[in-house]
């Protein structure tokens, strides 16, 4: 389940700009080679890349070695300040679509199939789950997916360009249940105006969730803003299936979905 904190060695990235608010942190997350990244603002501008606990690296962030072989569906950015140059990381101009926290892969190793003349992304926290969905892409002979490991809201705020986006997955975030850890969840205000901003004219962004309470937060999150219009889930993609979600009906618990598309 998307959400889950990963702690490791790692290098800090503070990025500092004028497009970025004064005392924001961005959630942590990591690339797959054990880095972290937060953008803050402080006096001077500029970008500083350093490193926990030792000597400074300026320019952008490079690991120190490729994440996996060269023909890895695991994607190192050339930048991860820059915007992502979409038509160069797929080889081709073709609609985008996202999924949020990719579990086991089994939906967006479906909808990929299902969809040869899209571009996908999967965002997933786990390495684990991301090289597992990594040899299966590979072997499935999958050219338009991509994966990264990285923090969700980093990647839709600050990586992805604006209106990119044609369908956004966000299934079966972290619910964070109890009072005290609502702050934690995924959908909140702030992200809903993240989402609005990345997807295209026309494009959706479809949510599920087995939690009542993060339900309707999420409902009344995109809700409220005023580029987005409720849709339902179309036949095809309601009939594809996360991990979780037969999970849930094989324990006889009822899944919540809910659609937005945003203003042509």
């Amino acid at each position: 389940m998307f959400g889950a904190r990963v702690k490791e060695p790692s290098f800090v990235a503070h990025v500092v700009g004028n497009d970025v608010e004064s005392c924001e942190i961005d959630n942590v997350f990591d690339n797959g080679c054990g880095f972290q990244a937060a953008r803050n603002r402080y006096e001077g501008g500029g970008f500083r890349l350093t490193r926990c606990g030792e000597g400074g690296l300026s320019g952008g962030m490079k690991p120190d070695a490729p994440p996996t072989d060269a023909g890895s569906l695991m994607t190192r950015l050339d930048s991860y300040i820059d915007r992502v140059d979409l038509d160069a990381l797929f080889g081709r101009k073709a609609p985008l679509e996202v999924e949020v926290g990719t579990g086991d892969g089994g939906f967006l190793l479906t909808r990929a199939g299902q969809h040869p003349e899209r571009n996908f992304i999967g965002i997933e926290r786990l390495l684990g789950r991301m090289r597992k969905l990594d040899r299966k892409g590979r072997r499935a002979g999958f050219t338009h997916l991509r994966l990264l490991r990285l923090e969700a809201g980093y990647v839709l705020k600050y990586l992805l360009p604006a209106a990119s986006v044609v369908v956004l997955h966000i299934y079966f975030p972290d619910p964070w249940p109890k009072k005290r850890q609502r702050k934690n969840r995924l959908i909140q205000v702030p992200f809903g105006s993240v989402v609005a901003d990345v997807l295209e004219p026309g494009g959706c962004v479809f949510v599920r969730t087995d939690d009542l309470d993060y339900f309707e937060q999420m409902c009344e999150v995109f809700d409220g803003l005023a580029t987005l219009r409720r849709v339902e889930t179309p036949l095809e993609l309601a009939e594809l299936k996360t991990e979780f979600e037969r999970d849930f009906e094989r324990r006889g618990i009822q899944g919540l979905k809910a659609g937005w598309r945003k203003d042509p």
